[in-house]
């Protein structure tokens, strides 16, 4: 049925209904006594009074809504429409020395009211209110979490979407004066300690929590409970979008892993990022990386006059070229393929292109993979970075900013060794140096390339078993943006040597990472998906530090931002035991560890056989 049809039978139904008003108005006044004259004059004035009516419904709107979605505000709209057409109609009556007793004008209002609307809500009721194609018994069963503004917005979305194959069953809220009242027909049935009793006896499927105003530790609260029914958690977005209007289904979203960290994300101010940023020249390596291709995304949208890519790993590089130049038009951005550890041609590089800032992400990173492989360990992490300190040094880049990890806090394993060494480079070289050299330390990025919670995920969707190394490890964790930011904002506060450390909060154990994983994908742990522990890999540690004892704190301007004290060294003293180590990588005499050692004498050397299993267990 195409629109102007549907326009047609709906102008049609509604002169006869409309006539049919005028008749049942009458009856009810006159009480089937009506005087000859009422009739007479009507059908004189019939046409006049119709047209009336119909053109202020035409301009009310009434013949361009979807009426399958009718509802309170609609029937309002309805009522101002026939309020208003009525009033021209008795005007008319009055000019044309035709009008009625004020009484019956009163009940042709009300009689026209109950049939314009009632018309209206019987079509949605039939064509949206009744199961569709007897699939109601198959439908999600949906329990809502909040009886607020949000989640009765859940509730119409559902019940007027026969898209969404799915029914709210029921609603729990902790007002005590909620309790026992209904939001569409759909009732509150208890608190949120009522939430695995109304799992288990109404069947239910999923639940959507549609508390938008939830602070993080509430809302932790509320992701614990639900956690323990193994039913799918979605989310509705925020107050923001409620404001916007974006009530539909499709902005309810599943949680997200670092919905349960337990702290608010930290928003790190951008007022200097942009004066650091807009108008340079930047180069970020690892560009292909998580961070560093974050970074390349954040960083375009401050107008760098150019911005660099590098990475040696060419597809990761066209990808991210890929999605820069089509989500930012006139984006100048310069992939460059290249390894660190070539210094002629990182020499090359900064000579042909002067960067003003440097964002140097590029490093081998995996743990047991480096205990393994120390001597490329070495060579990438550290010798790559000592080529780019130098060629910053030489042509004048403003400054320098290296990511680092807190696995270089008094390190036990070689890739933390070689990270940490990384920094003293960073400060003995700043001390000399006319460009500011700064480096940035932090935790684990959820979601990171080769981090616990992708691996986490495929051992999920292969049926299990999640590995976890040991049940008591814990670990610090930010969300990519999040680190993103701290490196930008590093950027721009730092003034040389000073090592930037991000207040994440209280670290989590992985033990309680893997269990809430399970139950968002749906399961239960050791009865759909088992846990295996599997011991602590070569080189790691129980629990990460950020701050060495000898660095102190210094606090800065902004509240979760710290910068731990530089610890100048000897410059010439420590070039030349760099100078031995990269003697040492061409001479397999040599113990890499030891020669290791020897710069960073808190370096705990953790390598033991690696577990032939561990490998075959995790993959």
């Amino acid at each position: 049925m195409n629109r102007m049809f549907k326009i047609m039978v709906l102008l049609i139904c509604d002169i006869i209904l409309l006539n049919i008003s005028y008749l049942l108005s009458l009856y009810m006044r006159f009480d089937n006594q009506i005087h000859p004259v009422y009739f007479n004059n009507y059908f004189r004035d019939m046409l006049i009074i119709i047209t009336i009516k119909i053109f202020i419904f035409w301009i009310f709107g009434l013949y361009k809504r979807l009426w399958i979605y009718a509802g309170t505000r609609e029937v309002i709209e309805i009522s101002a429409a026939v309020l208003m057409a009525n009033l021209l109609v008795i005007l008319y009556g009055i000019f044309s020395k035709n009008s009625l007793p004020l009484n019956l004008y009163l009940l042709i209002i009300l009689t026209d009211i109950m049939v314009i609307g009632g018309s209206r809500l019987l079509y949605r009721f039939i064509h949206g209110g009744l199961p569709q194609n007897g699939n109601h018994n198959k439908k999600k069963r949906i329990l809502i979490v909040g009886a607020g503004d949000a989640g009765a917005a859940v509730i119409w979305e559902i019940k007027n979407n026969s898209q969404v194959e799915c029914e709210p069953t029921a609603v729990v809220d902790d007002d005590p004066h909620k309790q026992g009242l209904t939001i569409y027909g759909i009732p509150v049935k208890g608190t949120l300690e009522d939430i695995e009793k109304i799992v288990r006896e109404d069947d239910i499927d999923e639940i959507i929590i549609a508390v938008p105003t939830l602070c993080r530790e509430k809302r932790q609260q509320i992701l614990e409970v639900c956690n323990r029914t193994t039913k799918r958690i979605r989310i509705y977005p925020s107050m923001q979008d409620i404001i916007d209007g974006k009530v539909s289904i499709g902005n309810i979203r599943d949680v997200r892993i670092d919905d349960l960290l337990g702290r608010e994300p930290i928003n790190l101010s951008n007022m200097h990022i942009e004066t650091l940023i807009a108008g340079k020249t930047v180069l970020v390596t690892g560009a292909g990386g998580s961070i560093g291709s974050e970074l390349c995304r954040q960083i375009a949208l401050y107008n760098p006059e150019q911005l660099m890519g590098l990475d040696i790993y060419e597809n990761s590089l066209f990808e991210l070229q890929m999605e820069l130049k089509s989500n930012f038009k006139g984006i100048n951005f310069r992939a460059i393929v290249a390894s660190v550890t070539n210094e002629t041609r990182i020499n090359g590089i900064f000579d042909e292109f002067r960067p003003d800032i440097v964002f140097h992400a590029a490093a081998h990173k995996h743990v047991p993979l480096m205990e393994e492989n120390p001597e490329e360990a070495v060579r990438n992490n550290v010798f790559g970075t000592l080529n780019l300190i130098k060629a910053a040094d030489h042509y004048r880049v403003k400054k320098f900013v290296l990511i680092s990890t807190d696995k270089a806090v008094n390190p036990t394993n070689i890739m933390g060794a070689t990270k940490r060494i990384c920094e003293m480079l960073i400060q003995t070289m700043d001390s000399k140096s006319k460009t500011d050299f700064s480096a940035v330390r932090f935790g684990n990025v959820l979601g990171s390339n080769g981090s616990v919670i992708p691996i986490f995920k495929k051992q999920i969707e292969k049926g299990g078993p999640v590995t976890v190394t040991h049940p008591d490890i814990i670990r610090y964790f930010m969300s990519l943006p999040e680190a993103v930011q701290l490196v930008l904002t590093a950027g721009a506060m730092a003034k040389g040597g000073e090592i930037f450390i991000l207040d994440m909060g209280d670290p989590v154990k992985i033990m309680d990472l893997a269990v809430s994983l399970i139950h968002l994908s749906g399961f239960e742990e050791d009865k759909d998906i088992s846990i295996e522990i599997v011991g602590l890999r070569p080189g790691e540690k129980l629990f990460e530090e950020l701050l060495m004892d000898e660095e102190g704190i210094t606090d800065t301007c902004h509240e979760k931002i710290f910068i731990g004290k530089p610890i100048f060294n000897d410059y010439k003293d420590f070039m030349k035991k760099i100078d031995r180590l990269i003697i040492s990588l061409d001479d397999e005499s040599n113990d890499i560890r030891e020669m290791v050692k020897g710069l960073v004498p808190n370096y705990q050397n953790g390598h033991e056989d690696a577990n032939a299993d561990y490998d075959k267990k995790v993959m």
